[in-house]
């Protein structure tokens, strides 16, 4: 069942998309008040929506978990994408919306398990369909604080805002900068005559089986320790030297990534940039160790490629995906020469997203 019109027989009622998103800089700094940049995907999650003839939701996605079914009212928790859409329902009957039994048609072309943020694409992509369907307001920026609590409350992955802000904000030929505590949020160019090109490690992960949550626990204990509200608020990376392991290194990397994010969002050259991302995989895997070492490897066989300006883990680390900042028009080259060199090993490294970006020298995908 490949299209909506199958699974509805006829016409949907209501759909809407959203985008993934890559991030450049800024990373597990949106859980602890700090900011980052990010840049949407062209892939992109689609939900169709249509009236149940039951008191049932019925969920269909054959790029995901195919059928789902769970109660309008009360009933069982669904597994699997289900806890997303769920999540998603529940929380907009929670502002006083009634949400009638749905039929709901899921499809993406974003890789699952890449690091992407395909739950955030389809949490905003079903409430954009929502809000379509039934007609309520919600602007960008509380859709997007729903599907954070949709993922946090019934996913049960404790993740900050920076995905669901860059699904639901992001421009594919713009970095949009945030600011996680205040949510101030704007697009920032990418640096003139570049292009980014994503490339997967083969190595899928998932936030709820990983450390994820550790990590955010950890980044809490520190503020506590330092006597501050979130680490956004330590501006002096010496502050943190005088926490206990391994909550200095974990402070040590979110301090020093918002002054990256914030030196980044100011306009620096494409050279500086790629400087920066490269600082920013160092710091991941030293100091917050979220690297794996294919995720370093690759990292490191992208960097020696021609026209690769800098490179790192992009999405929170324990595999997925790396992220080049390229020369305009070498990208796709760059990245064939890596995966040339790293895949000699068995690995199943792959192209994943050639990324348009807005560029005095290359406006067009690579």
């Amino acid at each position: 069942m490949n299209n909506p019109e199958t699974f509805f027989g006829g016409a949907p009622e209501a759909h809407a998309s959203a985008p993934g998103r890559v991030n450049l800089l800024g990373e597990h700094t949106d859980y602890n008040d700090g900011y980052m940049l990010p840049v949407a995907t062209p892939q992109r999650t689609e939900v169709a929506l249509a009236h149940s003839h039951d008191d049932q939701h019925h969920l269909y996605s054959g790029t995901l978990d195919g059928n789902v079914t769970f109660a309008a009212k009360g009933g069982s928790a669904p597994q699997g994408f289900g806890s997303y859409i769920e999540g998603c329902i529940r929380l907009v009957e929670a502002t006083g919306v009634t949400v009638p039994p749905l039929r709901v048609f899921v499809t993406t072309n974003l890789p699952v398990g890449s690091g992407l943020s395909s739950s955030a694409a389809l949490e905003v992509a079903m409430l954009r369909a929502l809000r379509n369907l039934l007609g309520f307001t919600l602007d960008n920026v509380k859709l997007a604080q729903i599907a954070q609590r949709a993922e946090v409350e019934y996913a049960r992955v404790n993740c900050g805002i920076m995905d669901q802000m860059a699904s639901s904000l992001c421009d594919e030929r713009n970095m949009l900068f945030i600011d996680a505590r205040t949510l101030e949020h704007r697009l920032v160019p990418m640096p003139p005559g570049t292009e980014l090109i994503v490339v997967d490690s083969g190595v899928p992960r998932t936030l709820a089986a990983s450390k994820y949550n550790e990590r955010r626990a950890e980044c809490e204990e520190a503020s506590r320790k330092l006597g501050v509200r979130a680490l956004r608020d330590v501006t002096d990376p010496a502050a943190v030297e005088s926490l206990p392991e391994p909550l200095r290194r974990r402070a040590r990397h979110v301090v020093l990534e918002d002054l990256r994010v914030l030196e980044a969002a100011q306009g620096v050259s494409a050279e500086r940039f790629g400087e920066l991302m490269n600082a920013s995989h160092e710091s991941l895997r030293d100091d917050y160790e979220v690297s794996i070492p294919e995720l370093d490897q690759l990292v490191a066989a992208l960097r020696a490629a021609p026209g690769v300006l800098g490179a790192r883990l992009t999405g929170a680390g324990f595999g997925g995906a790396t992220v080049a900042l390229c020369r305009a028009g070498q990208a796709r080259q760059a990245a064939e020469t890596a995966l040339s060199t790293y895949n000699k090993a068995g690995r199943q490294g792959r192209i994943l997203i050639p990324v348009p970006t807005q560029g005095k020298e290359n406006n067009e995908p690579v």
